[in-house]
């Protein structure tokens, strides 16, 4: 676990506080990771209310548990409510909002006015932050928001870096700024999709997406019905509203100097795989940077290893320096690019040294791995021994969610991450 007094022992000197380091968590597992590997915050979601339906999400027991542990290591936890709610809607996160008033997290973060409206007379106490999805693009959405009792806004991902810093220079210092730096990025305007809903009849801003921007499209003449042609675009493919991920691991500096307060992580649908990776490089960037820039440059290497062993789309830096050209677009596939396999987290470690996990992809004996560590290290283990619950040996581990004992050789600690390298991405 990370020494909670490390975290924001530097400060920006242009702003005299450290940027917040922002991490999602789709489960316990995954808080629990975001937590080890260096998350100021996390993000989470309920069962009901947030923009991610097919995320595992949080019962009300496992948001107790959460909010509890990270409070516990100096972490805080953000839950989304940012939903466009119906009518039929407001009963019952009317109850919601009760019921997290007692559990106790430090921000919601909400899309809808009414919704707002809701959180500022039930939970008074608990933090309210703006959703990107209400499309934040000026300094004075931001004026308004905090004269309605806000305390940050997520800033659209359509604004530059430019923008964002004359926003800076506009609010109140004590007004935040919370902007997407790193994940996927979706081709409507912050989100406001409506081609889910047309193709499916899923409503994207009821957060039930299915990601029709990702699916291969070709064009049909009017009079020649049935007669689909290719879509080609510089003859590279068809994926005609396929975008990059974001990536913005390069230009930490960039971001400081723009007066964000909040570094924003999307994948609230990612593993703990994915969490672990993009939180231990992201935190080691901004720690270096707000060393010394120097710092930050000397292991820019590093960063770029260490983010490329995430799943991903291939990278852009989005609309940060002006509005993106044709190199921001997949054309070939929309597959993505898998450096890592993702076998389990460190749960306990037995009196014999045999680790307990949850095995998440199938493993066997004498397998070579690689313990992930929240330091940065990333030592090489052969695996020596598996053996069920019941303690009977295994040859290997094919059951996904089965619990395990397994014997490395060399030795893990409780939250590390047990990955596999592949022969080759794509």
């Amino acid at each position: 676990m990370r020494e909670d007094t490390a975290k924001n022992s530097a400060l920006d000197p242009r702003r005299g506080r450290a940027p917040e380091l922002l991490i999602p968590a789709s489960s316990l597992e995954v808080l629990k990771t975001a937590v080890a590997f260096g998350a100021d915050a996390v993000y989470i979601g309920g069962e009901a209310y947030g923009l991610r339906a097919k995320a595992k999400n949080f019962s009300m027991e496992d948001m107790r548990e959460g909010i509890a542990f990270a409070h516990a290591h100096g972490v805080r936890v953000h839950v989304t409510a940012n939903v466009l709610a119906h009518d039929r809607d407001l009963a019952g996160i009317r109850e919601y909002f009760q019921e997290l008033k007692e559990l106790g997290p430090d921000a919601l973060i909400i899309a809808d006015p009414g919704v707002f409206m809701l959180a500022k007379e039930i939970c008074p106490e608990i933090e309210r932050h703006i959703s990107t999805q209400a499309n934040n693009t000026n300094y004075l959405t931001w004026r308004f928001w905090q004269e309605q009792g806000a305390k940050r806004v997520v800033s659209a991902r359509e604004l530059s870096l430019e923008e964002i810093r004359e926003i800076r220079a506009q609010i109140p210092e004590d007004m935040e700024i919370e902007t997407f730096v790193h994940g996927a990025m979706c081709i409507s305007y912050s989100g406001r999709c409506l081609l889910s809903n047309y193709f499916t009849g899923r409503d994207a801003n009821q957060g039930a997406c299915t990601h029709p921007c990702r699916w291969k499209y070709a064009v049909m003449e009017e009079s020649r019905p049935g007669e689909y042609l290719p879509v080609y675009e510089n003859e590279r493919g068809t994926f005609i509203f396929n975008s990059k991920d974001l990536c913005m691991i390069e230009h930490i500096p960039e971001l400081l100097e723009a007066g964000i307060d909040s570094f924003k992580i999307e994948g609230r649908m990612k593993t703990a795989l994915y969490v672990a990776t993009v939180a231990r490089t992201y935190r080691k960037a901004i720690d270096d940077c707000l060393e010394s820039e120097e710092l930050y440059k000397s292991h820019m290497d590093w960063y770029r290893e260490q983010i490329a062993a995430c799943t991903y789309r291939e990278f852009t830096t989005g609309f940060f320096y002006g509005r993106p050209d044709e190199t921001a677009q997949i054309y070939d596939s929309n597959t993505y690019r898998k450096g890592y396999t993702y076998l389990g987290m460190v749960n306990g470690v037995a009196e014999d040294g045999c680790i307990e996990t949850e095995q998440r992809n199938k493993f066997s004996v004498g397998e070579r791995i690689e313990i992930m560590k929240p330091d940065g290290s990333n030592p090489e283990a052969e695996v020596l021994e598996i053996r069920d619950a019941e303690g009977t040996p295994m040859e290997s581990a094919p059951h996904p969610q089965q619990k395990l004992l397994v014997k490395l050789s060399c030795q893990a600690a409780r939250y590390d991450i047990l990955r596999r390298r592949e022969q080759e991405n794509g």
